[in-house]
């Protein structure tokens, strides 16, 4: 509790700066929370298992079956992966499957890396921000050192310099936080794109060996 108090007392005496600080914290919290929802919820799934279902669907001849259990995920595998089997349900030869698979993977994929590159900004903004803070402090300390009774002088000082720190170091932590998330969601999305990348190119192969698959 008495931590607790502490930073509520340290954030009120860092000035308006510190409320900036917050606001780009609230923003980079809200990113971080909508894309946990993407990118860990929604797009969730065993990739491997998802294709060997898949794959035994095709191994059977049924593509219609395959491309409805593919388009019964929300995951983005799913969804490239029912476009390909859509173009193969349609007839059309190994280039116009790779085609439908491609268009598909250019939607999903800025899908999945949509806001990240918030997180970096608002990182930089959060160390910036802080920074200016600080100097803003500093500023009005030494203005009102050189104004005070000189036993006074050493006292105000050192408060005052505490004080503009609290702006740096609040920015930092912020800053921090938000780059982990950053880094985070980033390698997330790399690896989903990955996985994209990988069974769409085995779904091609695959619809190409089948018979009158070209």
């Amino acid at each position: 509790m008495e931590i607790v108090q502490f930073l509520v007392a340290n954030f009120e005496s860092g000035g308006i700066f510190m409320y900036g600080i917050l606001a780009v914290l609230v923003v980079g919290t809200a990113i971080v929370a909508e894309r946990v929802l993407a990118l860990l919820i929604r797009s969730r799934i065993n990739a491997e298992a998802f294709w060997q279902e898949i794959d035994a669907l095709l191994q059977h001849g049924k593509v219609a079956d395959a491309q409805q259990h593919a388009d019964g995920t929300t995951a983005p595998l799913g969804r490239v992966l029912a476009a390909g089997l859509a173009a193969a349900q349609h007839g059309e030869n190994r280039e116009g499957i790779d085609r439908r698979i491609e268009e598909a993977v250019r939607s999903a994929l800025p899908r999945l890396e949509k806001r990240i590159h918030y997180l970096y900004t608002l990182s930089n903004v959060a160390t910036l921000v802080g920074l200016l803070g600080t100097v803003v402090c500093l500023i009005t300390a030494f203005t009102a050192v050189s104004l005070a009774d000189p036993a006074q002088k050493a006292a105000m000082l050192a408060n005052g310099i505490s004080l503009a720190l609290n702006n740096t170091a609040f920015g930092l932590m912020v800053a921090i936080l938000l780059m982990l998330a950053y880094s985070f969601m980033q390698s997330r999305a790399a690896r989903l794109g990955d996985e994209i990348d990988d069974y769409s190119l085995r779904l091609a192969n695959r619809l190409s060996e089948r018979p009158g698959g070209r």
